[in-house]
């Protein structure tokens, strides 16, 4: 399954009419009181009930879109190939199997293959970033103490 290969980043014309139509949706999910709204298909008078996080959602996406972010939705419990996952960490196929092998990211074999769920893969960068962080902060409070770096 290919997952990142046909992300491209909205055109300026998609990009405001995302935002028009974020404007308009977000304004109405302010007045709305129901857990399952109706929507309207203007050109089909067609009424369609939706849950209201998948209206949120929708919001999210115009958001984004609108903002020329390019936009991908996986499901959460989505396996993935060693190859993908690298992909969306931005490290190498190998380097990706490392971590595997060295239990930092859970895998399961099919056959002679290993997949990742994407949410163990989402997990790990999302710890990742958060070490990085703390890095960078004891790193400026080291340099400060040092009389290096100037707050």
């Amino acid at each position: 399954m290919e997952y990142f290969n046909d992300i491209k980043k909205p055109s300026k014309k998609e990009q405001i009419a995302a935002m028009k139509s974020y404007n308009a949706l977000a304004a109405a999910l302010e007045g709305l009181h129901s857990e399952k709204p109706e929507i309207e298909i203007e050109e089909t008078s067609e009424k369609i009930k939706i849950p209201l996080k998948a209206l949120k959602l929708l919001a999210k996406i115009l958001k984004a879109t609108g903002q020329g972010k390019p936009i991908s939705i996986v499901p959460i419990a989505t396996e993935m190939t060693t190859q993908a996952a690298a992909e969306l960490l931005g490290c190498s196929r190998p380097h990706f199997v490392k971590l595997l092998e060295k239990g930092q990211i859970p895998y399961t074999m099919v056959g002679r293959h290993r997949r990742v769920k994407f949410q163990d893969v989402m997990d790990y960068k999302k710890a990742m970033k958060l070490k990085q962080e703390q890095f960078l902060i004891d790193m400026m409070k080291s340099d400060e103490e040092l009389g290096l770096y100037d707050s």
